[in-house]
């Protein structure tokens, strides 16, 4: 490389720590590799009385000392001439002020796409003298509205923005592209090790390999966090393909449901709780016809099968806050029908659990509910001695296969329901075999982010 893509200069009292700061990590790879030229610069060198004194009293009185102009003119003088022995450049002088235009990522492509030389010039004390502003400085940025006793930090933000944008800084356009405030929004939450962190999980989608699943979620959580904590960002936002309509009219859409603000938790159910458990039911069974799936259209399931439920100890609601927001039946006792299996076989010598008659409120439809109920029940098949979860649902209820697929199960086969006159009896089967729990029931986390197409809670 015959000279470095962006040389930055920074006028400073205090050159020693920034230039170790601003050699270290990332930009410091870019500096050994020649891609960046970053040189801190003291401005007392170019004093010309004896004190190296760079400040005095401001005319007309007032606190403090102003930074003269003369030992900032030398300054820059000297980098400049200096920068030019290579050829001449693209050259933007920026004064480092409380009274500049706010600095943001937009001012940072700006500043790397239309420069490759920048004389960052911190002041300190009270100011700089008026003069050398005017005739030297091309344009002042600040960091925000408050004030910090000088301009180093604010450099050393601006040049680390800056520079990472330039290319071969960063492996890859894609480390910064998708990043906050790149287009206008802020960036998509990020997990790592391990799966699941003091009851917390990773969202299923993050961790079923679906790439197109994965990127439309991380879109959407885009606009949801913006919209949450920058709704002036938000409000300004511009879409500008059909995928990102799509997905804010889906925002909108679910805009009236309910958010997972805290954990949530699973106890066995009540006999008091029936009437909150019909509710459920009854809205699962409107929401199922409207989709046209012929499940729970029938007597199926009635009062009595909840109440079943509950003697037998295997009914359990989920909880969010003050509120029943969803409901599972769980048995470890075999069950006849899945005996019956065809096109394909269950996993055999493993003791199983069967989840039945599963929904979560119309209000907390896409909210990520359904993820920690069925986590919930696999912390209870656990805790039966079980080792896998087994389940059915009709074919066409396309929000639970999603659901199911997305939280680990695999498609087994398919088996004939008990006979319900006038009813679709025919049902997919679906099995988890369970991994080691070490930390405990997953519950959803505070304010976790739902997948942008889980958007009902018509679950079995």
């Amino acid at each position: 490389m015959d000279r470095p893509l962006m040389k930055i200069d920074i006028l400073t009292l205090f050159p020693g720590h920034m230039s170790e700061m601003l050699h270290e990590s990332i930009l410091g790879r870019a500096c050994s590799k020649g891609i960046l030229d970053i040189s801190c610069v003291q401005i007392r060198d170019y004093t010309e009385n004896r004190q190296n004194q760079v400040d005095d009293y401001p005319y007309g009185g007032g606190f403090g000392c102003v930074m003269m102009a003369q030992p900032l003119k030398s300054c820059l003088d000297a980098v400049t001439a200096k920068a030019d022995e290579a050829g001449e450049r693209r050259r933007r002088v920026i004064y480092l002020s409380p009274q500049g235009a706010p600095f943001n990522q937009e001012t940072a492509r700006r500043l790397q796409r239309d420069y490759d030389h920048l004389v960052l010039v911190c002041g300190h004390y009270e100011g700089v003298d008026e003069r050398f502003l005017d005739a030297c400085v091309d344009e002042e940025i600040s960091l925000g509205d408050f004030v910090l006793t000088g301009g180093e930090l604010a450099a050393m933000a601006v040049a680390d923005a800056v520079c990472r944008l330039v290319p071969g800084v960063l492996s890859d356009p894609m480390c910064y592209i998708g990043e906050s405030h790149w287009d206008g929004l802020l960036e998509y939450p990020q997990y790592t090790r391990p799966e699941v962190w003091e009851g917390l999980a990773v969202p299923e989608v993050l961790l079923g390999g679906d790439h197109e699943k994965v990127r439309q979620w991380r879109r959407l959580q885009q606009f949801e966090r913006t919209r949450e904590r920058r709704p002036d960002l938000f409000e300004a936002f511009q879409p500008v393909t059909d995928q990102d309509r799509l997905l804010l009219r889906e925002m909108k859409r679910r805009s009236g449901r309910k958010r997972l603000t805290e954990a949530t938790c699973c106890r066995p159910a009540r006999a008091e709780d029936l009437p909150q458990i019909l509710r459920i039911r009854d809205a699962a069974r409107e929401s199922l016809a409207r989709h046209k799936v012929d499940q729970w259209q029938g007597p199926y399931p009635d009062d009595d099968a909840f109440l079943q439920d509950i003697a037998r100890g295997e009914g359990y609601v989920v909880l969010h806050g003050g509120d029943l927001a969803g409901y599972f039946a769980l048995t470890d006792r075999p069950e006849p029908a899945y005996e019956h299996i065809r096109d394909g076989k269950w996993t055999e010598g493993l003791k199983a659990c069967v989840l039945h008659r599963a929904a979560v409120a119309a209000e907390y439809r896409g909210s990520g509910l359904s993820d920690a109920l069925l986590r919930s029940a696999e912390e209870l098949t656990r805790s039966k001695g079980c080792r896998c979860i087994r389940v059915d649902t009709h074919r066409k209820n396309k929000s639970m296969l999603r659901l199911l697929r997305e939280n680990g199960f695999r498609y087994r086969g398919n088996l004939l329901i008990g006979p319900e006159p006038g009813h679709d009896p025919a049902r997919q089967c679906f099995e988890k075999v369970l991994k080691e729990s070490n930390s405990g029931a997953a519950s959803a986390p505070a304010g976790k982010p739902a997948d942008p197409e889980k958007t009902s809670g018509d679950m079995e």
